[in-house]
């Protein structure tokens, strides 16, 4: 299926769905020691489920994982 049937209001929605997404993330992981830029993949639903992940189970907010 073609996402012209859509129309222009789905890619305007789509990119601010993308922008409602990233800028939490943009904010909360450097905290765990992840750089900035690695946000802008969170527009993708899956990754933005797996970054949550990494996020949850991070011991530290200075970016060190549990390693006993």
């Amino acid at each position: 299926m073609s996402y012209m049937y859509y129309g222009g209001g789905f890619s305007i929605w789509f990119l601010i769905m993308a922008v409602l997404l990233i800028v939490p993330f943009w904010k909360i992981l450097p905290r765990h020691g992840i750089p900035n830029w690695v946000a802008i993949f969170a527009a993708f639903p899956f990754v933005a489920l797996i970054l949550l992940w990494i996020v949850a189970f991070k011991d530290e907010l200075s970016g060190s994982g549990s390693e006993s």
